[in-house]
């Protein structure tokens, strides 16, 4: 590929991650500035797009200048069209950047989920990670589960609710869960993320409230049995077209409650601990823009987890199947479960677009942060190459001669 790609950034969005999309965005901007020509995409809360150089400082989010060093701006879906369309007004008129090629850097709903990945798909332009099928599935919980069994991956016992059956009959539904399931319970929006909407369940009255809370956000809901005596242990996995999947070092995140928080992930501790206190890879470190250690990278962990190397293998072998399992691309995340004492493991979820694109798990093993947005663009170049070289159309004839179709059948 070489250097000099311009590359458009996209990240905001209308999502419950929206600030953490934010500070994923600008550690991806850091890492890349000087390699490429970087094009900041903010969408705001409300839906709006905006770009502009100015864009890519913190401080701009800190003291909400947006409106006022941003131009509208947005990518039409539009095929050969190949960038931003910046409107202009009547005194600049209109105008377009080309972009090369686009990284995603929206977690959560309309940016994780396949639907800016749809997007990108209508307007012909490569991007880095998933595809719009493999992003929505890894997005949902209850299809990503379904698959991940299909794989032969232990999973974590479940039962699905959905709202309109709470609405006629939430007895049947605490009955089903305390006989499936049993206390104590997690309660999930299917497709959310970042813990947001996630609530504990010990007895009858906390299921209820916390399928109240979990309603707010989707229409889905899974209870998943509590994995009491388990830990959480984390794997990233980066591949792609071009590029044989490979997994990294495994991690263990520590929390401050018997899950991890939103708070536990992006707001505690800017220092980020890891098993030595300051040793590479623990997520601790600051780039010369002074925010590489905020988000992911600043949630206390062990680095690498500490567990056996038959166990770590396993995690990295599942990781690899649910990467494979969906399809995904680029750099992901897996999140699984192990019982340390039975020497068991669950794959808990997959994230496409992981907080802080998990870079200090590649740190970890030596990768650069440089060099991993670096191989994402190669990897989105290569799926780009891959998909130009299939036919979408297929021209029938049969709107010709008058065809003789009748409106009736």
């Amino acid at each position: 590929m070489g250097t000099g790609s311009r590359v458009g950034v996209v990240f905001g969005g209308r999502s419950v991650e929206h600030d953490v999309s934010i500070v994923t965005a600008h550690q991806v901007m850091a890492a890349a500035d000087g390699r490429h020509d970087i094009v900041p995409i903010y969408i705001t809360r409300e839906g709006k797009w905006l770009t502009g150089a100015a864009l890519n400082d913190l401080s701009v989010y800190r003291d909400k200048r947006w409106d006022e060093v941003g131009e509208e701006g947005f990518i039409p879906p539009v095929t050969g069209y190949g960038g931003l369309l910046i409107p202009g007004g009547r005194l600049r008129g209109i105008r377009k950047v080309p972009l090369d090629v686009v990284i995603p850097s929206i977690h959560g709903t309309f940016g994780e989920d396949g639907t800016l990945q749809g997007l990108l798909e209508l307007a012909g332009i490569p991007y880095a990670g998933s595809s719009a099928g493999a992003s929505a599935l890894g997005m949902d919980k209850v299809a990503m589960k379904a698959v991940f069994a299909a794989a032969g991956l232990p999973v974590v016992e479940d039962v699905l609710v959905r709202t309109a059956r709470l609405d006629r009959d939430a007895d049947s539904i605490v009955a089903e869960v305390e006989h499936k399931i049993g206390y104590p319970a997690f309660v999930k929006p299917s497709r959310l993320g970042s813990s947001v909407g996630i609530g504990k369940a010990i007895d009858r009255a906390t299921l209820l409230a916390a399928l109240d809370v979990a309603r707010r956000y989707d229409t889905r809901i899974l209870v998943e049995r509590a994995m009491e005596g388990c830990i959480e242990v984390n794997c990233s996995v980066l591949g792609g077209p071009g590029v044989a999947p490979r997994a990294s070092v495994c991690e263990q995140p520590l929390a401050a409650e018997e899950f991890l928080t939103f708070s536990d992930k992006y707001l505690r501790g800017g220092g980020g601990k890891g098993t030595g206190g300051g040793g590479k890879g623990n997520g601790g470190g600051k780039d010369e823009s002074g925010f590489k250690g905020s988000g992911m990278a600043s949630l206390d962990r062990r680095i690498p987890a500490p567990i056996s190397d038959a166990l770590t293998k396993e995690v990295q072998d599942n990781a690899l199947r649910a990467f494979r399992a969906i399809e995904a691309a680029g750099v992901a995340r897996i999140d699984s479960f192990v019982d340390v004492d039975a020497g068991k493991t669950w794959v808990m979820e997959i994230n496409t677009v992981p907080g802080s694109f998990s870079f200090y798990l590649w740190e970890a093993q030596g990768m650069s942060f440089t060099r991993l947005v670096d191989e994402l663009i190669e990897i989105a170049l290569a799926g780009y190459r891959e998909r130009a070289e299939l036919m979408f159309s297929f021209d029938s004839g049969m709107l010709e001669g008058g065809g003789g179709a009748k409106a009736d059948g």
